[in-house]
């Protein structure tokens, strides 16, 4: 396979357009972002990316806490407006007909059109540059009652969740296996009767 090199830039990808709500305690706002992932499982730990100039930068720093709200194919419209318009001229929410549902940990609401709901308390700022870094634990996960099968076990795979790769929104397409498949013994066949 040939290759072009390039200058470095910011072009890993697909990555997951979030929409995050947070509050200053008087007004809540929603920001996209999809610079966000997982940093550690134990304990779980988070973390989005905020240019200092965006509106909800100063509201995430004053109140400590966030809500990563997953986007499906329905609310990807709605995940491009609220990152393309400032809360500090427009009413995310209201514009966009969205539901505020209280949360479990922290004071900023959820959405509740969105299958997941990820509650975050900011732990470390990181100034990166253009960014800064939101390192947060995850205080709690809540998810559409509807994604959750009778063993308790999620499946986002129901969700129709949505994936963004340089400057484009992509619905997520068919599994092609699970964690470790790689590694799983194939199942033998069973033997057949002679008799």
């Amino acid at each position: 396979m040939s290759k072009t090199a390039l200058k470095s830039g910011a072009l890993l990808a697909p990555l997951p357009p979030v929409m995050v709500s947070c509050s200053d305690g008087e007004k809540d706002n929603i920001i996209t972002i999809a610079w966000c992932g997982i940093l550690a499982t134990n304990p779980p730990t988070t973390y989005i990316s905020v240019r200092p100039t965006r509106h909800s930068y100063e509201m995430i720093k004053k109140s400590g806490e966030f809500v990563i709200n997953l986007t499906t194919e329905e609310l990807t419209r709605t995940a491009d407006y609220c990152g393309i318009f400032t809360g500090a001229k427009v009413d995310k929410f209201e514009k966009c007909k969205l539901t505020k549902e209280k949360a479990t940990q922290v004071a900023c609401p959820m959405i509740g059109e969105s299958p997941m709901s990820i509650e975050c308390r900011v732990k470390e700022v990181i100034p990166m540059g253009t960014h800064d870094i939101f390192m947060a634990d995850i205080l709690a996960v809540n998810v559409d009652d509807s994604l959750m099968d009778d063993a308790g076990r999620i499946c986002l795979e129901k969700a129709r969740l949505t994936a963004y790769a340089h400057g484009e929104y992509f619905a997520l397409g068919k599994s092609l296996g699970k964690f470790g498949f790689s590694a799983a013994k194939k199942k033998r066949k069973p033997k057949k009767n002679t008799k």
